[in-house]
């Protein structure tokens, strides 16, 4: 007989000697380990060892499983919207692995519910923070009656139902991937990365499911490798005014001031002079690597670089728009919004000049807390922050989103769009992007735009 075990995140396969040609034919993802005499291979490959092993018709002692059933029992009865039935029903057709992919505010969390039930296995959630593990590991509570897990954030407690973050699952994975019978992958987008990727390779869980609302990724890895295929998708307009808020996007376009101007272009000038003089073409994949690398070696680069950043924050924070957020402000007093900006120095000015609280990567978690829930409650009506409150967080009560500045990433631009989706009765969302005409800036604007929601 054959037998089975999970070391470190891989999996051997001890078979009789006389049976290792059948055992190379079988198990192509396998190699022979002299040291243990022994097969070794990933852990990924469990389902489909499995299902060559019994098409075969070789017995064997599977001492790997260490995951068990769950009976989940929902503890409210709530109707899914169709669009959740039918990503469930696509995802189980393709034997309970795929990426399902649904605006922000859709529900995702509550299809990966669905999934749960549905199979009854112990699972594993990965999100990309803490704020998301405690959004987790609060709904599933709720949800399900249970105690669940965690892991990350200096706790550890291993339960049937356990959630994690993408850091502690490569941490983790190799002692505890063959804990779990189903992974979900929240905002999955995150995982085709060598470092990130381990968490789902070290893993044995036949049952895999990945979220996101924004799922393009240039990777060398796929979500094919490592959950399945993209099983379902939709789009933002399609759900918009029944099952999102109804929503508008309005650009204005600002002009620099004449000595922003003066100063915006002779640091544009020394930037594109430096970079025509090397030959760098920053628009191509290692093309601001290269730029960073030759900056590093002359005073003219560094000079080339200072003037990249010094175009970039004349842009950003320019007096036109500082007076059309003032405006903004004023207009929609009654509302809840947030303010986006591409840098925390921004966010600080802003939280001084208009005295409404601010959250980067440097709050605390608490006070990030408390902030989000005097948000929310109403206490504060207004919002600022970088990229911490782009992915994941819940914010009901937002319907203005002001976009003062960002990166080129349509991910970010669609993902700061459905902060604001969630929907409600008689609500309509609006984002507004302000852009400082006749600059880089504008440029960046059109790129990050390239998404059907907008």
């Amino acid at each position: 007989m054959w037998s089975i075990t999970f070391d470190t995140g891989t999996l051997v396969v001890q078979v009789p000697p006389e049976s290792n040609a059948q055992a190379a034919e079988i198990l192509p993802q396998f190699v022979y380990d002299s040291r243990i005499h022994a097969f070794r291979g990933p852990a990924i490959a469990y389902r489909r060892m499995l299902t060559n092993l019994t098409r075969a018709q070789i017995p064997f002692d599977d001492q790997a499983r260490a995951y068990v059933d769950v009976d989940f029992k929902f503890q409210f009865e709530r109707v899914p919207f169709y669009y959740q039935s039918e990503a469930l029903q696509a995802w189980e057709q393709n034997g309970g692995c795929g990426v399902v992919v649904l605006p922000t505010g859709a529900g995702k969390s509550f299809v990966a519910q669905l999934a749960m039930a549905s199979k009854r296995r112990s699972t594993l959630i990965v999100t990309p923070t803490l704020d998301l593990v405690a959004q987790w590991h609060l709904n599933l509570e709720t949800a399900f009656g249970i105690h669940c897990g965690i892991i990350g954030g200096g706790t550890y407690d291993l339960q049937p139902v356990t959630v994690t973050t993408y850091d502690s699952a490569y941490i983790h994975m190799e002692r505890i991937g063959n804990t779990f019978g189903m992974l979900v992958f929240d905002e999955v987008h995150h995982l085709p990365t060598q470092t990130y990727a381990l968490g789902a390779q070290h893993a044995i869980a036949p049952f895999r499911l990945g979220l996101t609302a924004t799922p393009e990724r240039e990777s060398p890895l796929t979500y094919q490798q490592l959950i399945g295929p993209i099983v379902y998708t939709q789009t933002i307009r399609a759900l918009a005014g029944e099952n999102l808020a109804n929503y508008e996007t309005i650009q204005y376009e600002v002009e620099l001031e004449a000595d922003e101007r003066a100063e915006y272009d002779e640091f544009r000038a020394c930037y594109l002079d430096f970079i025509r003089a090397n030959h760098i073409r920053v628009g191509t994949p290692d093309g601001w690597t290269e730029f960073l690398r030759q900056s590093s070696r002359s005073p003219q680069g560094r000079a080339a670089l200072h003037a990249h950043r010094a175009q970039r924050a004349i842009t950003q924070h320019c007096r036109a728009k500082m007076k059309l957020l003032t405006q903004l402000l004023a207009q929609h007093r009654t509302d809840r919004t947030i303010i986006f900006t591409a840098d925390n120095a921004t966010v600080y000015r802003i939280s001084r000049e208009y005295l409404v609280p601010a959250i980067t990567h440097q709050s605390p978690v608490k006070e990030r807390r408390a902030i989000l829930e005097g948000f929310n409650n109403g206490t504060y009506p207004v919002v600022v922050t970088s990229k911490v409150l782009n992915e994941g967080v819940d914010i009901p009560a937002a319907n203005v989103a002001i976009v003062l500045s960002g990166s080129g990433s349509v991910r970010e631009h669609v993902q700061r769009l459905g902060r604001i989706l969630r929907a409600a009765k008689d609500k309509t969302a609006i984002l507004y992007e302000l852009v400082a005409k006749n600059t880089s800036e504008a440029f960046t604007s059109e790129k990050r735009r390239q998404h059907d929601a907008f």
